[in-house]
């Protein structure tokens, strides 16, 4: 079997990536595409041979890398940001195969904010400082030392925009990296090895190890020589890497599911809601962060029903290469049937499906949204991560932050109104590490991103990035201490 695969015209390696050169495995896994399940090609099969060799690598890496110049390092960055930018089209291409989003998503706006993960990071680092301050006569200094080898696990959902989020701000601080992509979706991290390569990143500070969950990621987790870990995915799977990880106290960033809720108040632009609502369904649904819950104020919920139907039953579903489509394929057939067991079960637990509820032919499900629901049932509370909204009425703000505020999740939430001090008033009650008023998606980079209670721990972006990926210092040197030397 050969070691390279053609996706789309564009040649892809399936090895690993360690230590500066390809490294194949005894075994594969295939690959197929959500597209029509055609399988793209073996992708090397890791475990914890290639953990080991891969960490040994970062380590042996690292001590050049963190020595290296702050303005050195920024270069490199930018340098893999102009190699993303040379190679959009290819890499969009090949992630839409593989993971099934949007092509016209991931030329536009996707593989772009790659490049600009790079280049953010890169220019954040040049100027990342900290005012020195005195206590009683003492001068402070605080420094962000580069922490050591990197173990970063990503999901398959946004597979690049989502990798580079961690890979750019752990180079800048000076780690070395292990990346682990989700083996649904492995091919675009492969070609960022060679963008990175070709960059002139080197060896060792950037690897890419390819297979199946616990076969490698136990292995990389609870390593002795890893300094961080960041992973983005399931809660249950946060839990055993936590675990992993405990052996070492390694520190850990964790962004996880959510079931947030977006609250639609009887003074809002109904338009804007709705359009806010339908929005949910982008990448089919398969979005963190997406406002599943709708919580709509009673005086408006009929109108506002008849209207998303209306908007929602005329989104077009099919292939994501194809730039009229809207929605795209789930992932992979476990996934699809995950999402309509959830659908099922709460149709035969009394929900009614104004919308959707059911398969299309492929790996594609309709456009869901449910209403007789109740609160405390499975639909409301645990994460689909699919077209599935569904649609609860309040009677005023108290029972609205109840209700969005009585899950176990704290990702996100978004709040549609036209009164600003309601929205103070509620944002200020809502548990989420990001909320949104009147609009939803609006990301900086530079705020700190994460989730409460169950959908995370610690926060990333800007200067929170820098603070997790290095060892903070602070050096505090007495006044007037010095030897006076001829």
């Amino acid at each position: 079997m050969s070691d390279k695969i053609v996706v789309g015209g564009v040649s892809v390696d399936t090895r690993h990536w360690i230590g500066g050169r390809r490294v194949a495995s005894p075994g594969t896994f295939p690959d197929h595409s959500p597209i029509d399940g055609a399988v793209l090609g073996g992708i090397a099969r890791g475990g914890p041979a290639e953990a080991e060799a891969a960490v040994a690598a970062a380590k042996a890496a690292f001590p050049g890398w963190a020595a290296t110049s702050r303005a050195e390092r920024a270069r490199i960055l930018h340098a893999i940001a102009d190699g993303v930018e040379k190679r959009l089209e290819e890499l969009a291409v090949v992630e839409t195969t593989d993971n099934g989003a949007l092509l016209r998503s991931h030329r536009r706006g996707v593989m772009p904010r790659v490049a600009h993960n790079f280049r953010f990071f890169a220019d954040w680092l040049l100027q990342l400082e900290h005012e020195d301050f005195e206590t009683r006569g003492h001068t402070n200094h605080v420094s962000w030392d580069p922490a050591g080898p990197c173990v970063l696990i990503t999901p398959w959902n946004a597979p690049l925009m989502l990798a580079t989020w961690k890979v750019a701000p752990a180079l800048a601080a000076g780690d070395t990296v292990v990346l682990k992509p989700a083996e649904w979706s492995p091919l675009t991290a492969s070609l960022l090895a060679d963008i990175a390569a070709e960059a002139g990143l080197p060896a060792g500070v950037l690897n890419v190890v390819q297979g199946y969950g616990a076969e490698i990621g136990d292995a990389l987790t609870s390593h002795p020589d890893v300094r961080r870990i960041s992973f983005t995915g399931s809660v249950p799977t946060a839990k055993r890497i936590a675990a992993s990880a405990a052996a070492h106290l390694t520190p850990l960033s964790l962004e996880l599911g959510g079931k947030s809720p977006l609250l639609v108040f009887a003074d809002a632009d109904l338009d804007l809601a709705v359009d806010l609502a339908v929005e949910q369904y982008d990448n089919a649904g398969q979005v963190c962060l997406a406002a599943t819950r709708l919580l709509v104020e009673e005086p408006v919920a009929e109108e506002f029903t008849r209207r998303f139907v209306e908007k929602a039953s005329a989104l077009k579903q099919g292939d994501p290469r194809d730039e009229a489509t809207d929605i795209g394929p789930n992932i992979h057939p476990r996934q699809l049937e995950k999402i309509d067991g959830f659908v099922q079960r709460a149709l035969a637990s009394g929900a009614r499906a104004v919308l959707g509820g059911h398969r299309l032919d492929g790996q594609y499900y309709a456009p869901t949204l449910l209403t007789d629901v109740a609160q405390d049932s499975e639909i409301v509370q645990e994460e689909v991560f699919g077209p599935v909204l569904t649609l609860q009425t309040f009677s005023d703000e108290d029972e609205a932050v109840r209700l969005a505020n009585d899950t176990r999740f704290g990702l996100a939430a978004t709040l549609a109104t036209g009164d600003p001090a309601r929205a103070e008033r509620v944002t200020g009650q809502l548990v989420a590490g990001t909320v949104w008023v009147n609009c939803f998606f609006v990301r900086d980079l530079q705020a700190p991103f994460g989730g409460s209670r169950q959908s995370g721990v610690g926060r990333e972006g800007g200067t929170w990035s820098f603070d997790f990926y290095c060892d903070l210092k602070n050096t505090v040197t007495a006044p007037n201490g010095w030897n006076n030397h001829g």
